[in-house]
């Protein structure tokens, strides 16, 4: 079965712009990402996500796992586990990696708030 391809529009925007901020995740007691270049994305009615290039985050703490889900508006979705930070940080990082619509987020990844001991946004 085709999965359904959608692209942003008035009824579903979805805007990707630099974040001013200073970026750091920490899960496990151990930083996790450090940037200063996070594109801040915003879909519709949700929250903010801050997106953080790869070259920012220590891949090496990251685990990835067979999870996956599918937007129809962002494609097809990773996700990788914090192993330092124990069962609360199953797959607490995604990472959506070939939608058209969204391919300034490519190399990047996002952190569920919830799943790490702190997303910090900082003066940069």
């Amino acid at each position: 079965m085709d999965k359904a391809v959608k692209i942003p529009g008035p009824d579903h925007p979805i805007t990707i712009e630099r974040s001013p901020s200073r970026v750091l995740v920490k899960a496990g007691g151990r930083v996790i990402a450090d940037t200063t270049e996070a594109l801040s994305l915003r879909e519709a009615s949700y929250p903010e996500v801050l997106y953080v290039p790869r070259k920012d985050v220590d891949m090496s703490q990251l685990e990835r796992t067979s999870h996956s889900t599918y937007c129809p508006y962002k494609g097809e979705c990773s996700y990788y586990s914090i192993p330092s930070g124990g069962q609360k940080s199953a797959n607490a990082v995604w990472s959506y990696e070939s939608h058209e619509a969204v391919a300034s987020i490519k190399d990047h990844l996002a952190f569920y708030r919830d799943r790490v001991d702190s997303i910090e946004t900082r003066e940069a």
